[in-house]
């Protein structure tokens, strides 16, 4: 009997065979690609977690984003070969730079993992005897130059290499700070208009004092541009995360920068052995998944998908018009979260309902709607981010809306 030659594997394909080995345990490989076409949480509802609706953004209390099928199909593809870590690290960094148009590029653990990193290559400069024994600074250059008011809880992906935070608020305190033992200046991206120093100057008093800086921009792209924007603008070091607007892996992150810098980091990273990063393991579906979901992000059509988010908006905004003294209010964050978002406010007199009573009542039920506050969006009302939502649920976040406020206004929906 003539055999039938092996199938060729497409990215269709790998997806398939990635839902069945996903889901086979708990639905049979047979039904996994209908239930991975369907988002099914057969997974999460055996184990009685249940699927949230997430009118938040891309927070990682909730898992990030959704990778698209292309970059579940390269993270499937990724799994079914052994290679060299340190060669795919080279060369999926090298091919992320070019499309990106920066230096040097490396995937990380979150854009937290980018963080350590970058300040462990600001310390060590790469040098073997200095890496091995990290966070023991002594005699390194062990001092991070910082804004106060760009502390936050992710200091300790700085400190955590053994370093000593320098607080300043003027230009003359930088000057005053830098000495022998700085090694890096740090930037929040998201704290750029609470500190007194903006991101221009703070570059130029680095590149004065020759000190290598390090930029935090999370969950700071889209627009796309900024992917490249802060590194031409004078950053040595940015850190991104990969499982955000970008929709990687939500573990996965990108630290981008001059090359130097960046292989002084690898350096400290696995799978390098006695290196204070080896426990923020990179596997190599990550690394190539990551390099599927940037080549999308960079290729996609942003207008159209603006316009998505509108149209989504503008859904809600619809539902809801006849809810008495209720107003809408369409904004998108200057920085961090640079998406449409709406915000909610209604006569609480009137409506006898308080915004904490209204995203209490989103959560009950068998679906739970999950809101929350992004950086830049004051506290008044409430948030909904139609980011994260997927095809049709702007529809069940309006009926639901129009549900408890209708009821508050002593109607029915």
């Amino acid at each position: 009997m003539k055999k039938k030659p092996a199938a060729k594997m497409t990215r269709r394909n790998a997806l398939k065979v990635g839902a069945g080995i996903t889901l086979g345990g708990a639905i049979g490989t047979g039904q996994a690609s209908a239930a991975a076409e369907s988002r099914e949480p057969s997974m999460y509802k055996s184990l009685g977690v249940k699927h949230v609706i997430n009118a938040s953004g891309t927070v990682t209390f909730l898992g990030g984003s959704l990778m698209p099928p292309e970059v579940v199909a390269a993270w499937v593809n990724a799994s079914m070969h052994f290679v060299n870590i340190l060669d795919l690290h080279d060369r999926v960094g090298a091919k992320i730079a070019k499309l990106i148009g920066v230096e040097a590029a490396l995937v990380t653990t979150g854009a937290s993992g980018a963080l350590l990193l970058g300040t462990a290559a600001a310390v060590t400069g790469g040098k073997a005897d200095s890496i091995k024994r990290l966070p023991d600074t002594a005699g390194m250059k062990s001092e991070v130059i910082l804004q106060k008011s760009h502390h936050s809880c992710y200091d300790n992906q700085l400190t955590d290499v053994g370093v000593k935070l320098i607080e300043v608020e003027t230009a003359a305190d930088v000057k005053r700070a830098l000495n022998d033992r700085t090694a890096l200046m740090f930037f929040l991206n998201i704290s750029d208009p609470t500190g007194r120093i903006k991101r221009a100057e703070w570059v130029e008093l680095a590149r004065q004092a020759k000190v290598p800086t390090l930029l935090d921009a999370a969950a700071d792209a889209p627009p796309v541009e900024r992917l490249t924007e802060y590194f031409k603008m004078g950053f040595d070091m940015v850190a991104f995360s990969g499982g955000k607007a970008i929709r990687g892996p939500n573990d996965t992150g990108l630290l981008l920068g001059r090359k130097a810098l960046i292989e002084a980091a690898k350096l400290n990273a696995n799978p390098h052995c006695g290196t204070i990063g080896r426990m923020m393991k990179v596997s190599k579906e990550d690394m190539v998944a990551l390099l599927a979901a940037v080549e999308l992000f960079v290729t996609k059509d942003h207008k159209a998908e603006q316009r998505e988010w509108e149209r989504r908006i503008g859904v809600i905004e619809t539902a809801l018009k006849d809810i008495p003294t209720l107003q809408a209010e369409r904004i998108v964050p200057d920085i961090a979260n640079h998406v449409p978002h709406v915000i909610l406010t209604w006569d609480e007199k009137k409506l006898d309902l308080t915004p904490a009573q209204v995203a209490k009542a989103l959560m009950a039920g068998d679906t739970p709607i999950q809101i929350g506050r992004v950086g830049g969006t004051g506290d008044k009302g409430i948030l909904i981010s139609v980011f994260t939502l997927q095809d049709g649920e702007e529809k069940i976040v309006a009926e639901r809306l129009h549900t408890i406020l209708k009821t508050a206004s002593g109607e029915k929906s």
